[in-house]
């Protein structure tokens, strides 16, 4: 064999090496998805948005929350018996309202219960899901965020802040129906938000806490840790089984030539 046919079958086993690696990561995937659910008796639903190298050469393809992501959870708890308990894993910086709002109706229709894990974030429309949970799970450093509504790049409470410090007549006329919309939308998520939450704490809690998330108390990419979630009368606790930790690992970031974070995996401290 010349050198020309070796580099070719180089070139070949190069190009077919992130489409092994993507299939053997998704079968470790499955495989300690049934593990997790035969040990705690449930089902694992994975809604996770993270970069992956994927294709020919490979390259990173940011994901968020989407009527496609909509669709598949409410197929699965659809397809899961009732009185099935559901543990529902996010990772996601957020994205459409009314995908957010379909999962979140879904979850508070069950009669059995339904855990979210967050092992490192569920921000925006990933918190909208875990508050209509019955439990919120949350690793010790993981963080929610506000669900304060934004249209396109600009925050609803933010739109009505601007338009209420000048005159009307110095307002353009897109401002106005911005300003309108932007109203619309804090009072829709604001009602939304109160009703998933009345069943789990006080009238007046579920209230207060409604309007704390929804009104632009906070910029958009705050974090909200389990300990101020607990201030506001969420079922949050920190007790994360490290199964689901590992899962994470299994959803690795697009390779570098060279790693920002390093580390020996399973040293403990004696």
């Amino acid at each position: 064999m010349d050198i020309g046919s070796l580099f070719w079958i180089f070139l070949i086993l190069i190009s077919f090496q992130p489409l092994i690696r993507q299939k053997l990561i998704e079968t470790a995937r499955f495989n300690l998805i049934a593990r997790i659910e035969k040990k705690r008796k449930s089902r694992v639903i994975l809604i996770v948005h993270r970069q992956e190298t994927m294709s020919f050469m490979g390259f990173p393809i940011m994901r968020f929350l989407n009527m496609d992501d909509s669709e598949e959870v409410l197929r699965a708890l659809h397809m899961t018996d009732s009185k099935t308990p559901v543990d529902i894993v996010l990772h996601t910086p957020g994205g459409l309202v009314l995908a957010a709002v379909q999962i979140a109706r879904a979850i508070q229709m069950r009669k059995a219960p339904v855990r979210v894990i967050v092992p490192h974030m569920a921000m925006s429309g990933g918190t909208l899901i875990a508050l209509a949970a019955d439990e919120i799970i949350m690793s010790p450093h993981a963080v929610l965020g506000p669900v304060d509504p934004q249209l396109g790049q600009l925050p609803a409470a933010s739109i009505l802040k601007a338009v209420q410090t000048k005159k009307p007549a110095d307002i353009d006329d897109t401002t106005l129906i911005q300003a309108d919309m932007a109203k619309k939308a804090i009072q829709q998520l604001e009602t939304f938000v109160h009703e998933l939450l009345k069943e789990k704490m006080p009238a007046k809690q579920a209230q207060k806490t409604a309007k704390l998330l929804t009104q632009g108390t906070w910029t958009h990419d705050y974090g909200i840790t389990s300990e101020e979630a607990k201030k506001f009368g969420l079922p949050v606790n920190t007790e994360i089984p490290n199964e689901f930790l590992e899962l994470m690992s299994l959803y690795p970031q697009p390779m570098k030539k060279m790693p920002t974070v390093e580390y020996l995996p399973n040293q403990k401290s004696t």
